[in-house]
């Protein structure tokens, strides 16, 4: 798979799953590459909050979503929590860019802490000590102390993080209006074209 552009997507157990999905969806109609991190928790809640049957093991949901979104060959590539020999793992390897959505409070922790002890928060850390772009798209209501510290940590360090807290000015219409107003703002934040939302001015109200 030949392309221009390359995004980590790193997708944990946080409510709205659909945010990640979709972004995926974008991200490959763009002949962007996505090398895809599913946590176990993110496997629970996307069987809950979707019609989407993940399969249990990376080669699988590999194959699954490359299907799903019509994706060409090597287009997605799916690695577990533990395969140290992912690009994303090292940053010779990994992408200029990574996004975590929708992102855990456990995650967002282990992250600002450094914890690296799975490839997700490898892949984060690999991000920030490479000085690259890293956007977290957390989802929780309401904040702890804690959880505003992590983001404030976080964002001194560069992090954009991206609420996953859609807003009602373009009027939607349906579930999917809403979801797609955050994934327009991920992928703005990507430097990616995308014509989910207009912008502010162009005929929103």
């Amino acid at each position: 798979m030949e392309s221009s552009r390359r995004v980590s997507l790193a997708i944990t157990g946080a409510s709205g799953v659909q945010y990640a999905l979709r972004l995926l969806e974008c991200l490959v109609a763009q002949n962007v590459q996505v090398l895809v991190m599913i946590s176990k928790a993110a496997q629970v809640v996307t069987a809950a909050e979707t019609e989407v049957k993940l399969p249990g093991t990376p080669e699988a949901q590999e194959s699954f979503l490359t299907e799903l979104y019509g994706a060409a060959d090597g287009q997605i590539r799916v690695f577990g929590r533990e395969n140290w020999f992912a690009p994303v793992a090292s940053g010779s390897g990994a992408p200029s860019s990574m996004v975590i959505c929708p992102c855990s409070t456990g995650t967002l922790s282990a992250v600002a802490t450094g914890a690296s002890n799975n490839l997700i928060e490898r892949a984060a850390d690999v991000t920030l000590k490479e000085r690259r772009k890293l956007i977290m798209v957390p989802r929780e209501a309401p904040y702890s102390e804690i959880h505003l510290e992590h983001m404030l940590k976080l964002t001194r360090m560069g992090v954009v993080v991206v609420p996953a807290s859609p807003g009602f000015y373009h009027k939607p219409e349906s579930v999917n209006d809403m979801v797609d107003f955050i994934v327009a703002r991920i992928l703005s934040q990507l430097d990616l074209p995308q014509d989910l939302m207009p912008a502010w001015g162009n005929k929103l109200l």
